[in-house]
């Protein structure tokens, strides 16, 4: 059997405010054809399908005009989708029914019965192969937030020099979930049918992206240990994190990460799908499918540098014209030693009829404080005058004392 692997889509996400509606569309196109060539037989998404929990139109218009022409292309293939941190798990769940008359099954949010039980029937998949027989379970279990987990009896414990730490709640009741899914996968599957777990979190030894993640932290708990998929589970498709990686030494622990760049920290990243082939109970190769890059992410120059410095990188872009829709991004990185009131307008007549779309300037300064020579207390910030904090911050942001007429423009603007 053959499971694609993909999660972390954000639909709606814009950088910069730039709108990235056109390449997660050539993503979309890609992935149909890709499910095709690929003759796979299940689709994993695990989380995070929306940038925000309110998505707009255009993007649920997106992501089910995706699941109708995949069932279209592909009848026989089973869909399995579970929410991320981003997602509305309501909303999301809405259309379900509908979704599960065409092959796909939505998993928001743990559903519990009259007693307060959580239902794992409805977190425990079947997936057919191309026989149309049973040949894997997933345990689609989506972003869990502290009131979805089963709740564990508290354990007296011994107080004093011998008291044993308490176990956290939050990640004894994702550990107990896990447990309760797996038990329920365990009497299901026959000889020689898989166990595929999914997951929305943060493992340990997960590395995140710089700067497009959202840490996960739930009662001071982010991190959560690899024991939580034992075997018999075969492979685990994991989602938040958005640059692709094996968790620790575990290869069938897995992130497959975002399939776009969702900031200029991940320009360098290699966005994938993960391809998993299954043989019986057993994961028999793990591949990496490359997501073709639609638009290209630009940070001109690749170091900070001074502004005449960046200005001649700039005038040497050599691109070819292209639809403003899919010329590249730019992030411009300058460093500075002083103000430089006029530095967009610079930046911008360097990029004067490049086919190229200025998305940020990044400024840094050759010097700056230490956190710790800068940081003042309450009590001492109450004793500087405003124009002891301007110089203090110049001081930290440039590296140099601050200019008399700068000083001189301050002290005209905080009078009275």
């Amino acid at each position: 059997m053959r499971l694609l692997h993909t999660s972390d889509w954000h639909l709606g996400q814009s950088l910069h405010n730039f709108d990235r509606h056109y390449e997660h569309q050539r993503f979309l196109d890609w992935l149909l054809d890709t499910i095709v060539s690929e003759q796979a037989d299940a689709l994993l998404v695990a989380g995070d399908i929306f940038d925000n929990a309110n998505p707009s139109a255009a993007s649920q218009r997106q992501l089910y005009g995706f699941l109708q022409q995949a069932r279209a292309r592909a009848p026989q293939l089973d869909i399995v989708v579970i929410a991320g941190n981003h997602d509305s798990p309501g909303r999301l769940e809405a259309p379900g029914p509908l979704l599960e008359m065409h092959g796909t099954t939505v998993v928001g949010y743990p559903h519990r019965d009259a007693n307060g039980n959580i239902d794992m029937e409805r977190m425990l998949v079947p997936l057919t192969g191309k026989n149309g027989a049973v040949a894997a379970w997933v345990l689609a279990v989506p972003f869990l937030r502290h009131g979805d987990v089963p709740r564990i009896p508290a354990v007296e414990a011994a107080t004093g020099e011998d008291a044993a730490p308490q176990p956290d709640p939050y990640l004894s009741g994702i550990a107990e979930l896990y447990r309760q899914a797996l038990e329920l996968a365990g009497a299901r599957a026959a000889e020689g049918q898989a166990i595929v777990a999914m997951g929305h979190c943060h493992m340990v030894s997960g590395t995140m992206s710089a700067e497009s993640e959202r840490r996960i932290v739930i009662g001071g708990t982010e991190m959560l240990p690899t024991g939580i998929f034992p075997p018999p589970i075969a492979y685990a498709a994991l989602g938040h994190l958005h640059l692709a990686q094996q968790v620790g030494p575990h290869a069938h622990i897995r992130y497959c990460g975002s399939p776009i760049p969702l900031s200029f920290a991940e320009t360098g990243y290699r966005h994938q799908v993960l391809r998993i082939d299954l043989e019986g109970a057993q994961v028999a190769e793990i591949s990496v499918l490359p997501v073709p890059r639609a638009v290209q992410l630009l940070r001109v120059p690749e170091k900070p540098a001074t502004l005449e410095e960046v200005k001649a990188a700039l005038a040497a872009i050599d691109l070819p014209e292209a639809p403003l829709e899919q010329q590249p991004l730019l992030e411009v990185r300058i460093k500075l030693t002083a103000p430089e009131p006029g530095l967009r307008a610079a930046v911008e007549e360097a990029l004067q009829g490049k086919p190229v779309r200025l998305a940020k300037i990044e400024t840094s300064s050759a010097a700056r404080a230490s956190f710790e020579e800068a940081a003042l207390s309450l009590d001492q910030l109450a004793t500087l005058q405003p124009d002891d904090i301007f110089k203090r911050l110049y001081q930290q942001r440039y590296g140099a004392e601050a200019p008399a007429e700068q000083l001189a423009a301050f002290a005209e603007l905080v009078q009275p």
